[in-house]
Order: C-alpha cells, then sequence, then structure tokens
C-alpha cells in the first residue's frame, strides 16, 4: 500500500462529464486529491484535462456501481492509491423519460440499481473503512428537486431521488456519533451538455425557466459550490440535510 496522503482524497462517480465533472473541478480547488470513477476510464480523459484537476492526484477507475464486486475493487484501488478516503460524492445516476405504463421491468431496476442501489452499497463499502479505523467521513449524495415534487414522465427518477433523499436522513443518524456526515444536494434543472440538448426549444427552456424565481437555471458550478460546502470539515454539525440548490424553485 502506498503511504497516506497529505491531502484529503474525494471519490467521485460519474466524474466524466457535467455535474461530475464540475464537482471534479471545486474539489480539486479545494486540494482535494481525486478518485475519478465511471463506467469507463476513458470516458475521464476530459476531466483529467482541466486545469484544476491537473494540480492534483487523481486516480482514474472504471467501475459499474451495478456491480458489488466492482464496488469492492474499486474502494480497495483507491485506498492502494491515497491510504485514504474523506469524502464521497454518489453523482453516477440514470434518467428515464417514460410514461408509467409503458415503463418495463428492466428499465425500473437500472434505475433504481443505478441511481440509488449502487450508491447505498458503495457508501457502505467506504463506511466500512471508516468505521473499522474510527475515522471522520463525508457523504455527499446528488439527490433532486423531483425528491420532494411531482416530475410528469419521470416518476422513476423522482423515486430513485426520494430513495437517496431517505438514505441521507437515515445513515447521518445512524453514524451521527461515529463523525461520519451525511448529506445530499438536490439541484433543480442544471444547464448540463444534456440538458442543453433537452431545452433546445426557446418556448420550452422560457416556459422551464419562469419557474424558477431567480429566472435563471443553475449551473454545475452552483452544484459543485453546495457539494464542496458539504463535505468541507467546517460543516462538522450539518448532516442529513438535503440542500436545494435550486435557484428558489422549492421556496415557491
Amino acid at each position: 500500500m502506498s503511504s497516506t496522503s497529505t491531502r484529503p482524497a474525494a471519490f467521485i462517480t460519474g466524474a466524466s462529464v457535467g455535474l461530475g465533472r464540475a464537482i471534479a473541478n471545486r474539489l480539486a480547488a479545494d486540494g482535494y486529491d481525486l478518485v475519478l470513477a465511471d463506467i469507463k476510464t476513458d470516458m475521464l480523459a476530459e476531466t483529467c484535462n482541466d486545469a484544476a484537476v491537473k494540480q492534483v492526484k487523481v486516480e482514474r477507475i472504471a467501475v459499474d456501481i451495478r456491480d458489488q464486486a466492482q464496488i469492492k475493487a474499486a474502494v480497495a484501488q483507491t485506498l492502494k492509491a491515497f491510504g485514504r478516503i474523506d469524502c464521497l460524492v454518489n453523482n453516477a445516476g440514470r434518467q428515464l423519460r417514460k410514461a408509467a405504463v409503458d415503463v418495463t421491468w428492466d428499465e425500473y431496476d437500472d434505475v433504481m440499481n443505478i441511481n440509488l442501489k449502487g450508491a447505498y452499497f458503495l457508501t457502505i463499502e467506504v463506511a466500512r473503512h471508516w468505521l473499522a479505523n474510527k475515522l471522520p467521513g463525508s457523504v455527499v449524495n446528488i439527490s433532486s428537486t423531483h425528491a420532494v415534487t411531482g416530475l410528469p414522465m419521470g416518476h422513476v427518477y423522482g423515486m430513485s431521488k426520494s430513495g437517496i433523499a431517505g438514505m441521507t436522513r437515515m445513515l447521518a443518524i445512524e453514524w451521527a456519533t461515529d463523525n461520519i456526515r451525511v448529506n445530499a444536494v438536490a439541484p433543480a434543472t442544471v444547464l448540463t451538455p444534456s440538458r442543453q440538448q433537452m431545452l433546445a426549444d426557446p418556448e420550452r427552456r422560457q416556459q422551464m425557466q419562469d419557474r424558477l424565481p431567480q429566472k435563471r437555471f443553475p449551473t454545475p458550478e452552483d452544484i459543485a459550490d453546495g457539494v464542496a460546502y458539504l463535505a468541507n470539515p467546517r460543516a462538522r454539525a450539518v448532516t442529513g440535510h438535503l440542500l436545494p440548490v435550486d435557484a428558489g424553485l422549492l421556496a415557491v
């Protein structure tokens, strides 16, 4: 095993694009070494070439979080590379827009396995290390405003994000006296590259934007700033919290 790094280490799933890439850049700027995880390591090349990320030590890991053996191997690889994990960011996720009566058994399972089950078992695997060694830790989950509001044609996604919000509260209470904090960020619609395509219709884009009190969509950097706050040890009294980063949507 390598000697323990002097810098904190953050493990980020779904780190190749969008929110994951922005979170990697923000935590790198805060001085974290990074474990960048995605289903294929070649997907992480652009994130690794970002200026902030190039200033810290980076380990790229291919992991399919639907597979428990791969989860265990990824955590073991991280500990071998850095000797520590200080923060876990459960960002990997899958959307599904489909009428309820058209969702198949396999589609339902796939969304839940990525968005909820995989995040849960990765969190458990990291927490085992923290608990066994009496170490502090921080988990930041990416939930959604749709954890608490309805979403036509997106109910399976919303249900999975409601599960993430529930998981956040339950694990925060279970580990509260172990110095392990568990929190979540709940974004509204964020202007990631995939969302930009969805909002290509100017009329639809304006309608969605007008629903937000700030009259703007959150950016990936806005979400990353929320993650950085919750990850930081200075948020030591914050646990079990669902932090909306939503341009005011849930205040309406």
